[in-house]
């Protein structure tokens, strides 16, 4: 399997993914990446809810910003009937104005894969392990988001190198996810075997996201001992900035939490319940900065972040990095 199946699947100059944020995929930042040469991934509830765009007006917004591919991000969690049937809506309107690269995460691909196998288009799904890829592949995905345990928003537990060799022989492109923000990173991991790469955390801290200047700041001056993981936004572990705020939050779900977490018919309840409360924290404070309780998703690629920079730039950086990596 060659990084050049992943790069016929995305239709794009360099096998650059940007992840799809909540709340922070805004929609010149999806259509930045998509024209420097990688593939922006639309998240349909940041589009709508956090930067205030009617779904099919939205994509066209997008559409007139660049003509180059661009992605879309279905969550699959079934947390109720009304939250799927809005995901169908959206993946239909996706289809029909031209999308062919989905991202799917959090729960069963199988209807995403059936209605976009039929229009010619191609599936990958977040994984953190082999027992969750196996699933993703018996339904019909076509390559593997490797989510590793340095990544931002829902992190795995495993390293990157320990995701590849238990991975690698599944047959499909696997893109490395968590930890990545510069050349060097790409590099390491491009070297190790991976087909791609996918980005969040770098782009939250370029010009063209509009994330709150605090937030980037924020970003800036994190270590990688400022990441930390907590179950309390979504009941799995999510990487955040370790912000006086998610101290007072705390990191662990209480014990009544848990158990309705593991529990096979309340699980996605708790889940949904954890989201509500979230979402609506996460979007005040990626706008209002530190007006507002300072949550902020990030994960360990903040090691390599420096300054706010164009999204022109990180792919430039990408590019030459990659470039070399032939070369040598």
């Amino acid at each position: 399997m060659t990084e050049s199946l992943f790069l016929k699947h995305t239709q794009t100059e360099l096998p650059v993914i940007c992840g799809p944020m909540y709340p922070c995929s805004n929609p010149e930042l999806v259509a930045a990446v998509s024209e420097a040469g990688g593939i922006g991934i639309i998240q349909p509830l940041s589009l709508v809810f956090v930067h205030k765009r009617e779904f099919r007006s939205g994509l066209e917004y997008i559409r007139s910003l660049t003509r180059k591919p661009v992605g879309l991000n279905i969550i699959t969690e079934k947390s109720s009937k009304l939250y799927l049937e809005r995901m169908e809506k959206y993946l239909d309107i996706a289809l029909e104005l031209g999308i062919r690269f989905f991202i799917t995460s959090l729960g069963n691909p199988n209807w995403v894969v059936k209605k976009v196998h039929a229009a010619g288009g191609f599936v990958y799904h977040d994984v953190v392990d082999k027992k969750w890829a196996l699933k993703a592949l018996d339904n019909g995905v076509d390559g593997i988001i490797c989510v590793n345990n340095r990544a931002g928003g829902h992190a795995g537990q495993q390293s990157a190198e320990s995701l590849f060799a238990e991975l690698n022989t599944l047959g499909v492109p696997l893109i490395a996810a968590g930890g990545l923000s510069t050349a060097e990173d790409l590099n390491h991991v491009m070297s190790i075997g991976y087909q791609g790469v996918q980005l969040g955390t770098r782009f939250i801290a370029t010009s063209e996201c509009n994330a709150h200047a605090d937030y980037k700041d924020a970003i800036i001056k994190a270590e990688e001992s400022d990441i930390a993981l907590t179950e309390k936004i979504s009941g799995v572990p999510v990487s955040v900035i370790y912000t006086d705020s998610v101290r007072r939050m705390g990191l662990k779900a209480n014990p009544l939490a848990k158990y309705l977490l593991r529990h096979p018919r309340f699980k996605h309840w708790m889940r949904l319940y954890y989201t509500t409360q979230s979402l609506w924290k996460l979007k005040e404070a990626s706008t209002k900065g530190f007006n507002y309780k300072d949550f902020w998703q990030a994960g360990k690629s903040v090691h390599g972040i420096e300054s706010v920079v164009s999204v022109a730039e990180v792919m430039q950086e990408l590019r030459t990095g990659l470039k070399n990596l032939k070369q040598s």
